[in-house]
């Protein structure tokens, strides 16, 4: 973590060389002092998600593209913002480590079993909950659990790999798919055929599977789209981009699960 903030402080300072910014009066645009811009730069400060959208705003620049410690900083003019359409990313090709493919597959009869049967858990709901365990994971132990890829989209993060994964898992007979209505609308549904395997997982990737469960597997569709909607790894990311996991750690404090230490 220490080191991401190092990174990220010398992009924000090219950002403010490139815009021709004193460290005074950037401290003045965001509402803060001098030396608060000069540990933010040094990676001595950890960047709050609030102080992060002002940063973006002030260069205008994306969020993401602050995040993005590999990419050279982007200044959009801001006579051209408006013209400027951000194009969507190009189909790739996501190759899925044997390894993951196995954790996807016992995750998904997991959640199948513990919460499948509830009324409101669709395939909208599922996706959900296989985001919120991986980046709640990844913010928590700096490891990743699936380690999926999840993709911005109007109804919330949705992982790529899911349907070629459950086509699969149906061909295997390990699930059943099964289409129905939830008041009125159309629902898909997933029924589990077997047990998850446990043994693949450590205790601690099963207490975190079972929180987050306990947390949001009684929201529907439109609840737990909305509510993944405020979390900082969705509002930094563009429509149709790839969500980056190293975002989890400038969550607002009711999304984070992780305490951190007042030097980060």
């Amino acid at each position: 973590m220490v080191d991401m903030n190092k990174r990220i402080g010398i992009k924000i300072k090219d950002l403010r060389r490139l815009t021709g910014l004193s460290q005074e009066i950037l401290a003045e645009k965001m509402g803060v002092i001098r030396s608060t811009i000069s540990q933010i730069e040094n990676g001595d400060r950890k960047i709050s998600a609030e102080e992060l959208l002002k940063l973006s705003n002030i260069f205008n620049v994306n969020p993401s593209n602050l995040l993005d410690i590999e990419k050279a900083p982007e200044v959009i003019l801001g006579e051209d913002k408006k013209e400027k359409k951000h194009k969507k990313v190009p189909q790739v090709r996501i190759n899925v480590p044997q390894k993951n493919l196995k954790k996807f597959k016992e995750v998904l009869l997991y959640i199948l079993n513990e919460v499948g049967s509830k009324p409101n858990v669709g395939e909208t709901v599922i996706y959900k909950l296989l985001y919120f365990i991986d980046f709640d994971y990844y913010e928590k132990y700096e490891e990743q659990l699936i380690g999926a890829t999840y993709i911005k989209n109007n109804y919330g993060p949705t992982p790529v790999e899911f349907n070629k994964i459950v086509d699969k898992m149906i061909a295997d007979k390990d699930i059943e798919k099964v289409e129905s209505n939830y008041f009125n609308y159309p629902q898909t549904k997933y029924l589990p055929l077997r047990k998850p395997k446990l043994e693949i997982f450590t205790g601690r990737e099963t207490d975190l599977i079972s929180d987050v469960l306990d947390r949001l597997s009684d929201k529907n569709a439109t609840e737990i789209s909305e509510y993944s909607h405020e979390d900082v790894p969705w509002l930094t990311t563009n429509e149709d981009e790839q969500i980056e996991y190293e975002s989890v750690f400038y969550r607002t404090p009711p999304y984070s699960v992780r305490e951190y230490s007042e030097d980060l």
